[in-house]
């Protein structure tokens, strides 16, 4: 005989008979088993939300981008115990935080390890470029997934991190609130990785773009400089002359285009007509010994400009690895397919090492490492095996990802790889996870909404805070 008010053993949904029963009776009164299937879903993510601690408030986030992706095994998860094929050329070497080892190509970041929080079981599921990058800048995977060679587009055009920032944030000065710097990221032959850029959300939210080198003798960003022969009274004649031809401008006007091709000339002149703003793109202000520390570089002095441009006011930078005209084409930038070992020692690994130590240790002396996020990431990892090139190829499985400054608790691993780091033994996060992470240090709800051209709203993330390295 059935006992309707006897057992309580659960479904496979974790309802009782009980409750089952309840929610037939409820029916006449209007509610459904859906009703309550969506009051416990809620509940349950309205308890998660109250468990994150408080959402952070940092003002600003630079992120490192390795385009092409650095080798887990030779930077924040050295393998030691793993044969020669696995661990590679470099061992491991002890840090701040004992019992916690980096690569010896990071003799710097190992030094202030208890500043930093490492994720070591990141993955994307994603082993193309392309696609994954999109999928590391956006919290959203592309479709199809593992596609290379990838342009932006429907439907794929979900905005860059970036931009939904400079679309929910106010802007803290004249400067624009998101820059993406030196150059945008692309693959081999020239084909523009999607994610980069505002996506469905339109041109007003879009990144401002720099390409610069800025280690270079006479660096300066012609965009916001002043030629010496114009004057401040000059730029305020042009600027009346160009008001004046707008408002002739009639068929124009009702186009609607004007309208945002006025703010965007508004913001172009109030930041010319602004010393202190243009100053923030003159990397020659800095001492010598201060662009030293960074390393001379175009990944340091890049790094060294992302840290003015947020003391001037930026919201979000972007720093991508420089690509120079030199690079191999069979092992560019982080890319390492082959020759693996000698480029990290020698091209890849100092610059990135000293570039991201100094900025931790010089926004710390500023006083503005906590209200500033930093966050070192690529599209993916590489192979666990070395191939006959002495590279390791595209890995999405597993990789590492490191944080520091507003938000995060310093001095923490969270998630592991497995023997040969090729794929995650426990704690694994994706992408919208890293989003979600960032967005809630950046004071923003990751439940926020945005919404697509055609009106549905969508949340900024899909992903959960990772509240083991929160502070």
């Amino acid at each position: 005989m059935l006992r309707i008010l006897g057992s309580r053993a659960r479904l496979c949904d974790g309802l009782t008979r009980r409750e089952m029963f309840r929610v037939g009776g409820l029916g006449a009164l209007g509610l459904s088993l859906p009703t309550l299937l969506h009051a416990r879903a809620l509940q349950a993510t309205e308890s998660a939300r109250a468990a994150l601690p408080r959402r952070g408030t940092a003002k600003s986030c630079i992120v490192l981008f390795l385009m092409g992706g650095p080798p887990q095994q030779s930077t924040w998860d050295p393998k030691p115990e793993g044969p020669a094929e696995i661990r590679g050329e470099f061992g491991p070497i002890s840090t701040a935080v004992p019992g916690v080892q980096f690569c010896e190509l990071l003799p710097n970041m190992s030094r202030l390890a208890d500043r930093v929080a490492v994720l070591r079981a990141m993955s994307s599921g994603d082993s193309a470029h392309s696609s994954s990058g999109y999928y590391m800048m956006t919290g959203q995977p592309h479709a199809p997934m593992n596609f290379e060679n990838a342009n932006p587009g429907f439907p794929n055009d979900y905005p860059n991190m970036g931009a939904i920032v400079r679309k929910l944030l106010p802007a803290r000065g004249n400067l624009p609130t998101t820059v993406r710097l030196p150059h945008r990221i692309s693959n081999t032959d020239g084909s523009v990785w999607p994610g980069q850029d505002s996506g469905f959300l339109g041109r007003n939210s879009d990144l401002w773009l720099l390409n610069c080198t800025p280690a270079a003798a006479e660096f300066r960003v012609s965009e916001f400089s002043l030629n010496v022969d114009v004057t401040d009274h000059r730029l305020s004649e042009r600027r009346t002359l160009l008001e004046q031809i707008n408002q002739r401008l009639d068929a124009a006007e009702r186009s609607g285009v004007p309208g945002n091709y006025g703010r965007l000339t508004e913001q172009a002149f109030s930041l010319l007509n602004s010393t202190a703003s243009r100053q923030a793109f003159q990397i020659n202000r800095e001492t010598d010994a201060m662009r030293d520390r960074y390393g001379r570089t175009q990944f340091g002095q890049s790094v060294l400009l992302g840290r003015r441009l947020i003391e001037a006011g930026v919201n979000l930078v972007q720093v991508n690895w420089y690509r120079g005209p030199d690079e191999p084409s069979d092992a560019p930038c982080w890319d390492s397919h082959a020759r693996e070992a000698q480029r990290l020692k020698t091209v890849l690994c100092p610059p990135a090492d000293q570039a991201m130590a100094t900025l931790i240790e010089d926004l710390e002396e500023r006083g503005l490492l906590d209200e500033t996020l930093i966050v070192c990431m690529a599209e993916f990892g590489r192979t666990p095996r070395f191939n006959p090139a002495g590279g390791r190829d595209h890995w999405g499985h597993v990789y590492s990802v490191a944080l520091a400054g507003g938000g995060i608790r310093g001095g923490v691993v969270y998630g592991a790889s497995d023997a040969i780091g090729g794929y995650p033994k426990d704690g694994k996060v994706q992408p919208q996870d890293l989003t979600a992470t960032i967005f809630h240090c950046l004071g923003l709800d990751p439940q926020t909404e945005i919404h697509d051209t055609l009106g549905r709203p969508i949340p900024i993330s899909r992903g959960e805070a990772i509240r083991p390295i929160l502070a």
